[in-house]
């Protein structure tokens, strides 16, 4: 026998030959110092707990009551080993305790990848509302640029995604959670300010900066209709949508996001105005493994996002 089987064999040799139930039926005769009493706490006969409590002085190898006709009373050897055994029990109530909480999807850790506006401005409500009826389940934001949203789940992770419309193949399940227009955030003193709606058309006419390459591409396809010279094309990209905003604030140029943009917004004195012809709305979507076990606590975590947002148009 090589080293490795040798401790293999030792580490099982080295484990308990007494079961909780031998163990349960110990503690309950020590605490009422009676089978009768304990039998009935265990929903047990007498003789079946005094079986239990016989094959566990067979498994330590010494005696744990000193039985009479009149009493029962725990014996040197039994007393030192109450603590022990109860402390066994404790813990296995704990672990036991702990596994239903993960059946029923009361506790575990959820790992959600998000893009900044949604994880800063969305996300943080839902996980609020949720944790108020699941108290023990941690759920963990990732920042994640939308371009890799997808790759988040498919790689393992994040358990989810929550973030725009992107293209998935048959390894993740999209699902459609809500809608919001697309709208200009300006400064008060813009031109566009004193119109109550823009039109894709008028866009063409003012610098706009795009938040990220994801912001561009999406302007671009929403003005494909038009013909080329009237298409919008914004004058500058930046990576974050608090640079676009900031941008904005400063009257350097406008931008366009969705409108549950407006919790970053406003803050910073932008106008916003709806646009038109057509209006224009971007889909957000849970992401989540299509082949992929998920935890119990993401599929939770998952069926909640899709109540929280359910008739919601978040603008």
């Amino acid at each position: 026998m090589n080293e490795g089987s040798s401790r293999c064999f030792a580490s099982a040799m080295s484990l308990p030959r007494f079961t909780p139930r031998q163990l349960d039926a110990f503690v309950a005769v020590a605490e009422l110092r009676s089978f009768a009493a304990a039998a009935q706490r265990l929903s047990l006969t007498p003789s079946a707990v005094s079986q239990l409590v016989n094959e566990l002085e067979n498994a330590v190898d010494f005696k744990l009551f000193d039985r009479s006709t009149r009493r029962v009373d725990i014996s040197s050897a039994g007393r030192e080993f109450l603590a022990s055994a109860d402390s066994v029990l404790k813990h296995m109530r704990l672990a036991q305790s702990a596994a239903d909480d993960v059946r029923h999807r009361a506790a575990g850790l959820v790992r959600i990848a998000a893009p900044l506006v949604v994880a800063s401005v969305i996300l943080p409500r839902a996980i609020k509302a949720y944790l108020q009826e699941r108290p023990k389940v941690k759920v963990h934001i990732r920042d994640t640029p939308v371009e890799k949203l997808v790759d988040a789940v498919v790689s393992g992770d994040a358990d989810l995604a929550l973030g725009p419309d992107r293209a998935v193949g048959d390894d993740l399940l999209r699902t459609t959670l809500f809608q919001s227009p697309w709208v200009l955030w300006c400064a008060p003193e813009h031109p566009l300010v004193k119109q109550r709606t823009v039109t894709w058309l008028e866009l063409r006419d003012h610098p706009l900066v795009a938040a990220g390459r994801d912001h561009e591409r999406s302007v671009a396809h929403m003005s494909h209709a038009l013909p080329g010279n009237e298409r919008v094309t914004p004058v500058d990209v930046v990576d974050n949508m608090s640079t676009a905003l900031g941008m904005a604030a400063a009257n350097l140029a406008a931008t366009l996001s969705p409108a549950y943009v407006k919790a970053l917004a406003k803050p910073l004195g932008l106008v916003m105005r709806r646009i038109v012809s057509p209006v224009e709305m971007r889909q957000i979507c849970l992401y989540r493994p299509a082949q992929r076990v998920s935890s119990p606590a993401a599929e939770g975590f998952a069926a909640h996002l899709e109540g929280y947002f359910v008739g919601a148009k978040l603008d």
